[in-house]
């Protein structure tokens, strides 16, 4: 079992192993000998067994076994026993561990040591490993030692107390006045270390930041004088007089100057020179560099000092190093807010950094050239935007798509201009492109009825020399399906080019070839069944030569469809060609959409969501692409609600099942999903298809997307609406009872009243606008006040914010409410209100069905 004889003999035999097995036995052998040598207290083997044993753990293996025995060695009165003492507490113990209460007293006696090495020794270790208990017991001896008159105690000492303020930082005033002397030495070490510890200090405590600005002139001083100093042998790196105590000088500089204009006029002129004289040939005085620009961005320096920072950067980005150019790219992604005309100057070299090898730097230069586009340059970034989308690897192109048509949205000359640019945006990157985008390309050329033409002759021309672009494929036909009696129709573009005619049986031809192409996914094809349906009654407008022909081949189209595996595509199929056979009905269903409302696309950035039709019905995308006014009951109300179902937020609030029989929920934070103008689409589908003499015929508004009309159906087909239908029109406003105008008492607890009252929509049968009054009759403020409400689920919900959520005492605050009721349904509401009064928090439920029965009119 006898060990090797030193660490010189275990390195050699571990070295002549030659496979990891021998390699495990070598040291399993020897870490038996070496616990054997420790049961015997062997004092003369101790150092040989614990300088091989921290071998051992080098290369990984257990030493754990030999704690106690660096403890004993911390405890000789030799120096070297000393030192491979402190090296094993340092290498095998941390500060997590309970053997460590054991080297507190050791520490201290070895901090009072007369040998300064001892001392340095004592000091390296607590700087390492010491824990919270061991800060706050040696705190001060640290404070003693950074008196000291050693510069070496005095350098380990300031380390030592920036470990004690990480630890402890309530222990940060022990040290405020003995940093501030360690700010006058002359020692580059000391003055490194007290720096070091100053700047930890003021990033914890502001009232101790604001203490250290007295002393902004010294460290002016300081820097002056590395600055112009000649050459020093001891200090200097590639010609710079030590570089590493003038970026921790800037570094508290910046923390000093940082919201101090006083501070700041004091640094300003010492920054200058710093940048000025500088060499930037060398990554030593690029890090300077680096340092004196952020300290001049983040302090309140005068604008030529920022301009001269900035330009630093643009500088940087000429630089062959990789890594300076990824820092300067992403310095300047940070302050093109605050300076960006400054940044606008080197926007030809960011431009460049696009075509870098680096992946990283195109992703900071095209981030940081999103931010550069306005209003006066939009066309020339867009055109390098757009070469680069061309070559982009392909996880940038989805965002690209997105920030191109974004800055076109906002910054767009003209109109023609930003459609040509959403235009090449589709051709090129059409695989790439997000739905909001492609909803507003529709609403933009719907609202531009004189370059409907153009637009759709563009698409058309580009849908027949591509197939393979998935958004492209879906703005062509969508458009072409709505606006193909334009394009049939013929026109001119401004710049003289010459415009072939198109025929209906041309744009027959090419929706037949979409179908059948191999990039036609279930959505496009979907896209393909409405655009000829609705090109059918296009057609029939404009009496073409070949109409009957087409219109046969229309139907024949369709009609291939109806057995397809597709439910979706099979279900409009059938759909469409039933209503082929309703010529009286087909022209109003199917004529043209009213032009959606016109809104932002996105606020500016740019979201991880999914591209077009990806793993999204085509009821859903239709929706969005024709407007959120058509699906939402106000402006104010969204239809794309994303977030829990109403069965989720029922069950969360009301600690009811998914079974529950109340199907819409209201609350100032959340709106009913839009299902509300579904009914409303299906009412007027019902009194289009209404065949009883009771229910009067209204096309005043009819449903021009039939996707809309299957999905607002509500039982799957549009077609189950032509049944004779029993219900009756909603009462008009004069035979409205009176008792709608009437309050009604929901809620009286704790001083604080509600009541509704409900008054029917004149202009809207079936909508209810209720206003509820909160009124607070006691002396006492009312805070917090969260009001919700849920109806059952054949009703719609959608309420307003409260005008305020604090009702003081003997005030009162409103509360709108808009529900979608059938004729002759009961309303019921079950009521949620918490609230805050006395400092008391009080939650109720209560249920409301006070309503008269004749409010919502008879069935």
């Amino acid at each position: 079992m006898g060990g090797h004889y030193n660490l010189k003999a275990l390195i050699k035999a571990i070295r002549s192993c030659k496979t990891l097995a021998d390699e495990r036995a070598v040291i399993q052998k020897e870490s038996a000998a070496v616990r054997t040598s420790f049961k015997e207290e062997d004092s003369f083997t101790r150092y040989n067994n614990i300088a091989k044993l921290l071998y051992i753990h080098m290369l990984g293996y257990p030493a754990h076994f030999g704690q106690i025995e660096c403890l004993k060695l911390v405890a000789s009165p030799r120096f070297a026993d000393k030192r491979l003492g402190y090296l094993g507490i340092m290498l095998l113990l941390d500060e997590n561990q309970e053997v460590l209460t054991l080297v507190t007293n050791s520490l201290k006696n070895d901090m009072n040591h007369s040998n300064m090495y001892a001392v340095g020794l004592a000091l390296c270790t607590f700087a390492n490993i010491s824990s919270e208990e061991m800060s706050r017991d040696l705190a001060n001896e640290i404070e003693k030692l950074l008196g000291s008159s050693n510069t070496y105690i005095r350098k380990k000492a300031a380390l030592c107390a920036l470990r004690v303020i990480r630890r402890v930082p309530d222990l940060m005033d022990h040290f405020v006045s003995k940093a501030k002397s360690l700010l006058q030495d002359r020692n580059h070490g000391v003055l490194l270390a007290g720096i070091t510890l100053i700047t930890e200090m003021c990033e914890l405590d502001e009232k101790v930041c604001d203490e250290f600005r007295k002393a902004t002139g010294l460290l002016v001083k300081h820097l002056k004088n590395l600055v112009t100093t000649g050459y020093s042998a001891e200090h200097d790196v590639l010609g710079i007089t030590d570089p590493f105590l003038q970026v921790k000088i800037l570094r508290l500089l910046r923390l000093l100057g940082r919201g101090d204009p006083a501070s700041s006029e004091i640094m300003n002129d010492i920054l200058a020179q710093v940048a000025t004289n500088t060499d930037s040939t060398k990554n030593v005085g690029n890090s300077i560099l680096y340092e004196t620009v952020l300290t001049v961005l983040e302090i309140e320096a005068d604008s030529g000092l920022r301009v001269m920072a900035i330009n630093i950067l643009g500088k940087f980005l000429t630089n062959r190093d990789n890594n300076i150019r990824y820092v300067a790219l992403n310095t300047l992604n940070k302050v093109v807010s605050i300076d960006t005309n400054a940044v606008q100057r080197h926007r030809n070299t960011i431009l460049d950094c696009l075509r870098d090898g680096d992946i990283s730097i195109r992703r900071r230069a095209l981030e940081l050239s999103y931010a550069l586009v306005n209003e006066s340059n939009v066309r020339v970034m867009i055109r390098e935007l757009l070469s680069f989308l061309e070559v982009a690897d392909n996880e940038f192109k989805l965002g690209m798509t997105t920030q191109i048509c974004l800055a076109a949205e906002r910054f767009a000359p003209n109109k023609r201009w930003q459609i040509d640019t959403v235009l090449r945006v589709l051709k090129v990157a059409g695989n790439y492109v997000r739905e909001e985008v492609l909803a507003a390309f529709i609403r933009l050329t719907c609202h531009t009825p004189e370059l409907q033409f153009y637009t759709s002759q563009r698409l058309y021309a580009a849908l027949s020399n591509d197939l393979s672009q998935e958004s492209l494929t879906l703005a062509a036909v969508w458009i072409i399906g709505e606006f193909g009696d334009v394009l049939l129709q013929g026109g001119t573009i401004d710049d003289g080019e010459e415009v072939k005619q198109v025929t209906d049986t041309d744009i027959i031809n090419l929706l037949e070839l979409v179908l059948s192409s191999p990039y036609a996914k279930t959505l496009i094809r979907q896209f393909v069944l409405t655009a000829l349906s609705k090109l059918s009654v296009r057609f029939s407008e404009l009496s073409t030569p070949q109409q009957s022909h087409n219109q046969d081949r229309i139907s024949e189209i369709l009609h291939r469809f109806s057995s397809n595996l597709e439910l979706e595509i099979q279900q409009r199929s059938v759909e469409f060609s039933h209503l082929f056979e309703l010529a009286n009905v087909k022209g109003g269903v199917l004529e043209r959409m009213p032009p959606p409302e016109i809104r932002a696309t996105m606020m500016g950035t740019v979201s991880e969501r999914r591209t077009v039709g990806s793993t999204r019905t085509d009821k859903d995308t239709v929706v969005d692409l024709i407007g959120d006014d058509l699906t939402s009951p106000t402006n104010g109300s969204s239809s794309a609600t994303s977030g829990p179902s109403t069965q989720d937020l029922l069950a969360d609030i009301f600690g009811t099942g998914g079974g529950s029989d109340l199907g819409g929920l209201g609350s100032p934070t959340s709106h009913a999903n839009g299902g509300g103008q579904q009914k409303s689409a299906a009412a007027d589908i019902m009194s289009l298809f209404d065949s009883t003499p009771s229910a009067p015929t209204n096309v005043s508004s009819p449903v021009t997307s039939p996707i809309q009309s299957s999905s607002a159906s509500g039982s799957g087909s549009l077609f189950d609406l032509v049944t004779p239908s029993s219900q009756q029109p909603a009462a008009p406003p004069s035979q409205q009872p009176k008792s709608q105008l009437q309050s009604y008492s929901a809620y009286e607890k704790n001083g604080l009243k509600i009541t509704l009252t409900p008054k029917v929509s004149p202009t809207q049968p079936g909508v209810i606008q209720i206003l509820a009054r909160f009124q607070n009759s006691n002396g006492e403020n009312v805070s917090g006040v969260n009001f919700q409400v849920a109806v059952p689920k054949t009703q719609q919900l959608q309420m307003q914010a409260m005008s305020s959520s604090d009702i003081s005492a003997g005030s009162t605050e409103t509360q709108q409410m808009r529900i979608n009721v059938p004729a002759g349904a009961a309303i019921r509401l079950r009521m949620r209100i918490s609230y805050t009064k006395s400092g008391q928090n009080i939650t109720d439920q209560q249920d409301f069905a006070g309503f008269p029965a004749d409010l919502t009119g008879s069935k």
